[in-house]
Formats: C-alpha cells, structure tokens, sequence
C-alpha cells in the first residue's frame, strides 16, 4: 500500500494551482487596495460616483501639495493599480513558464521561479508607475489636470490623449509587441533563462513587450479620471482581450478607429 501524499507534497504536484491561487491573491488584494484608495484623500467609489465626462472637472477643495510622501503614495497608488490590471493578461504566459519549468531540470523549483517570473513583470510596470506619478505632477502643478479627480481638466487635451492612442495602435511598434504578448511558447523559447535571476530577466523581458503594447492605453486613465473604476475595469478588459481573441489586428485596427473617433469628437466640441 503507497503512503498517502501529504500536503506539501500535494501542492508540488500541482504548482500550476499554486502560481495561479498565489497570481489571483496579488490581483484580489492591489484591487482591494485600489477600490478602497488607502491613504487617499476618497475611495475609488467615492471618485467614481462623483465622475464627470472628459475635461469637465469638477469645482472642490485646494489640491493636496505634492511632498516625497505624497509622491510615494501616488505612486504606490499607480503601481498597485497596474498589478491590478496587467497581471490578469499575464496569467497565460506565466502558467505556460510554470509547467515548462515543471518538465525541466528546475521541476521542484517551479513554483518559485514562475513568482520571480512575475515579480520581474511587475518590477516594468513599477518603472511606468513611476512615469506616470511624474507626469501626474506636472499635469497638476501646471493646471492641466483636476487635482482631486484625478483626471484632465482640458477637453482638447483629452481628446489629443486619445488621439494619441488611437494612432499608436496601427504603429508597427505595437503590433510587434502585442505579437510577442500572443505568442508566449515563441517568447519563451526565443529568451529562455536559467537560475532565479533568469528567472526575474525573463518576466522583465515579457514585461517590457507588454509595456510596449499596452503604455499608451494606460495613460488613458489620465482622461477618465486615475481612480475612476469604470474606466480602471474597461482598460483591463481590454488589455486582456486584446492579447487573447482571434484576429488581433482587427481587434487592435478597431480600437484604433474608435479611440481616433472618440479623440476627434472632444476635439471638435471642445470649448
């Protein structure tokens, strides 16, 4: 009779569970802290109930002054955010890491490296996170956003901001990192490593094609508000789906056309 397995013995053998509970603890609590906005001045709800359309700020109280603990939490704020939306997109490729390390010489190592995997992920998106904290603050003290909201008090910049978008999504740069975000066997063929530092290298390299093809989009937070949660939702369905349906050039083509159009009409009945 064979020794029934334990539990750690249960959870090696299937590590897959392991990095996909452990991928969904990360998601659950960076969207719990992001709806619940801690150290902010208002919850995520609350911005959100109080939203108003593009470039129609809304009349509140002084803006909190930008000090080194107010920029660290604004970017906390960003980073958390962005492990809320991004690592969900994430998920195909990190399992696929999993159990291909699994088959290999690292198979009792799996888990630990898929998590190094998705740290080095991460650590792109905390470069991004930090960009963008800048380019809140001088949008603020320069006047050009709702301090409060969050959001840009300009309806022609909002609109420029989607034209932006709109016309990056046919440049070749996002095509060829939206491909290698589709393609993760090919991704991690083409740039294996080994050890736990490969490890992290592999997930920063993902991550910078994911970056790539995702920054412009993101910075679309900037004109619907940054903690508004409709548009928080919608751009990380987007990002997802735009990395797993078929025909992702017509996807990607009818954003495209969509955010143009979009960018047009605040352009044109901007006041």
């Amino acid at each position: 009779m064979q020794p029934i397995p334990g539990t750690a013995e249960r959870l090696a053998r299937n590590d897959q569970l392991v990095v996909l509970g452990a991928v969904a603890l990360v998601v659950l609590l960076s969207g719990l802290y992001t709806v619940f906005g801690i150290g902010m001045d208002m919850t995520a709800v609350e911005m959100t109930r109080m939203a108003r359309p593009i470039g129609e700020p809304m009349a509140m109280g002084s803006v909190t002054p930008w000090t080194a603990g107010y920029a660290m939490l604004v970017f906390v704020m960003w980073w958390v955010m962005m492990i809320a939306m991004m690592t969900p997109s994430a998920a195909p490729v990190l399992l696929l890491y999993t159990a291909i390390k699994r088959a290999g010489a690292q198979a009792g190592s799996a888990p630990l490296l898929s998590l190094l995997f998705l740290s080095g992920y991460l650590l792109v998106w905390a470069f991004f996170s930090a960009i963008a904290t800048a380019l809140q603050w001088w949008l603020e003290t320069t006047g050009l956003s709702d301090g409060p909201m969050m959001s840009l008090s300009s309806r022609a910049l909002g609109g420029a901001l989607l034209l932006a978008a709109g016309a990056y999504q046919f440049t070749p740069y996002k095509h060829a990192c939206l491909s290698h975000c589709r393609l993760p066997v090919q991704f991690l063929t083409a740039h294996n490593r080994t050890g736990l530092a490969g490890a992290v290298l592999m997930g920063a390299h993902h991550g910078i094609f994911c970056f790539g093809c995702c920054w412009a989009v993101m910075l679309l937070l900037f004109a619907g508000g940054i903690m508004n949660l409709y548009w928080i939702a919608g751009l990380a369905l987007f990002v997802l789906a735009e990395k797993t349906f078929p025909y992702p050039r017509f996807f990607t083509a009818g954003a495209g056309v969509l955010l143009l159009l979009a960018g047009s009409y605040l352009l044109v009945t901007a006041r």
